[in-house]
């Protein structure tokens, strides 16, 4: 049986390894962190990104970008600044038209006939059933005074289904161009960050030096381009989904409109 190490002999601590814990606790305290300094190699904390952007001066990043970095975040800065615009101008149009369709609405069937709906639906004008009905009734207008009722009640359909289609290309009118900003801000924005890191590489080439330290600055400085590329695309994206069902919305309540107009149409005027 071997013999038992004493103390003496029992293998010696390796130096700079031994912690000492004064309090069991003291590792679950996080430390504030009011400055970070990387080349102190400090600890990378939950606050370290909030530190990280508050020492970070983007208007002096974007003034580092080359011109054709500039060229890009000016394009950037256009496809979003004309998609708000776009956003909030659907955004008053769309709520409005879906309150004047309920105002008349509620008018149309409240009414005794045609001519009633027709004194009362200048009140009502920029609702897209306003502009159906109008339709709807230059055609029934036709029939009446050439044969005293509804004798084509095909072509008084047709007449409201154009209607229909006038108003959703109106309502429709910009959706392209948040799709388009949507879909192709993103890859503008990939293209300024490659030309950026390009840019980088040949300036880390012509330094000779292959440290990180001396190609972050001019990475970090191609990534903005990719940052406003998605600051771009993300609202339009949003945005143009949310109209597209406010819009299929209205179409169907135009579409409803259309058989309650037939409907009073033949109570009002008789069909064949």
């Amino acid at each position: 049986m071997p013999p038992r190490m004493g103390s003496a002999q029992r293998a010696p601590r390796l130096k700079g390894y031994a912690t000492v814990v004064s309090n069991p606790t003291d590792f679950l305290k996080r430390a504030r962190v009011s400055m970070l300094d990387l080349k102190l190699g400090d600890d990378l904390l939950f606050e370290t990104p909030v530190a990280f952007l508050l020492q970070t001066d983007l208007w002096e990043m974007v003034q580092h970008n080359g011109p054709a970095g500039m060229a890009v975040l000016a394009i950037l800065i256009c496809f979003s600044v004309y998609s708000w615009t776009i956003i909030f101008s659907k955004l008053g149009s769309l709520r409005g038209a879906g309150k004047a369709n309920s105002r008349f609405l509620r008018a149309f069937r409240k009414s005794s006939g045609m001519e009633a709906v027709m004194v009362v639906s200048e009140q009502f004008r920029p609702s897209p059933l306003v502009a159906v009905f109008d339709f709807g009734y230059e055609e029934l207008e036709r029939q009446v005074k050439a044969r005293g009722s509804v004798t084509n009640r095909t072509a008084l359909e047709r007449t409201l289904q154009l209607g229909i289609s006038e108003e959703l290309a109106k309502l429709e009118r910009n959706m392209n161009w948040l799709a388009t900003t949507a879909s192709v801000t993103p890859f503008i924005g990939l293209m300024g960050t490659v030309m950026g890191i390009i840019r980088a590489f040949q300036d880390l080439g012509q330094m000779g030096s292959t440290s990180l330290k001396a190609v972050a600055p001019g990475i970090s400085e191609a990534l903005i381009a990719t940052a406003v590329g998605l600051f771009a695309a993300i609202p339009a994206a949003i945005f143009y989904n949310y109209f597209g069902h406010l819009i299929r919305e209205l179409g169907a309540r135009m579409d409803d409109f259309s058989l309650e107009f037939l409907n009073l149409a033949e109570r009002s005027f008789g069909g064949e």
